[in-house]
């Protein structure tokens, strides 16, 4: 039987997770549930879509051939579908062998290394960045792409080594974040530091985006939200 992955969207360019210009996708369901989470329609584990990991390769072959300088992976709690996660990995690893530069696969996950299980160690041998670790709300940091203190950046390989240690320890004076629009509505792509949401929210609404209830506050509706 093919492989599947339970997606809530998938997007290119990203530019605010992880190195340069990316494919992003982010998977649906997390049993995690982190208090504050401001990605709580990526929770429900029957919402999204399952899409064959065939299909999302070929979105991964495109975004290469396009220049993508590598793939973020996030949720939803990704290592909650292990298979289909080690699969999409497995098939990303072989396309950008096949390019001439180098091309980095990072995941987002809310567990720390020492609570992996086989599968889920299996699933992530071909990710050469993880970063993990829960949100907590309380413990917020300024590190880029973390949104809380507890949250580490795992470098793996030696292109991680190479690409990512200059970010280890970057606090940017503002986060990086991505606004986009499509036919659902406004999302944010990005890690915001606190108290970025609501300021988004304000100025948003100044300049006439009507918002429904914002994921991160209500868990419901299509409001903005991120990672």
């Amino acid at each position: 039987m093919a492989a599947t992955l339970r997606v809530n969207r998938v997007h290119s360019p990203v530019i605010t997770l992880g190195f340069g210009r990316r494919l992003g996708i982010w998977t649906q369901g997390c049993p995690l549930a982190c208090p504050g989470c401001m990605s709580r329609d990526t929770w429900d584990e029957a919402a999204g879509a399952e899409v064959p990991v065939e299909e999302l390769a070929r979105l991964w072959s495109a975004a290469v051939r396009d220049g993508a300088d590598g793939l973020t992976v996030s949720g939803g709690e990704p290592l909650a579908q292990p298979e289909g996660l080690g699969a999409l990995l497995s098939a990303a690893d072989v396309i950008r062998r096949r390019a001439a530069r180098p091309i980095d696969l990072l995941v987002f996950t809310g567990y720390e290394e020492s609570e992996l299980d086989d599968d889920q160690r299996a699933a992530v041998r071909h990710a050469d960045v993880l970063i993990t670790g829960r949100y907590e709300a309380g413990r917020p940091t300024g590190l880029i792409w973390r949104g809380s203190a507890g949250q580490r950046m795992l470098l793996r390989t030696e292109l991680a080594e190479s690409r990512y240690r200059p970010f280890a320890d970057l606090a940017p004076e503002r986060s990086p974040m991505q606004v986009v629009t499509d036919e659902h509505g406004v999302w944010l792509i990005g890690v915001p530091a606190e108290g970025t949401l609501p300021l988004l929210e304000r100025a948003l609404r100044a300049q006439g985006v009507r918002l429904e209830p914002p994921s991160w506050r209500t868990g419901h509706g299509k409001g903005p939200h991120g990672r």
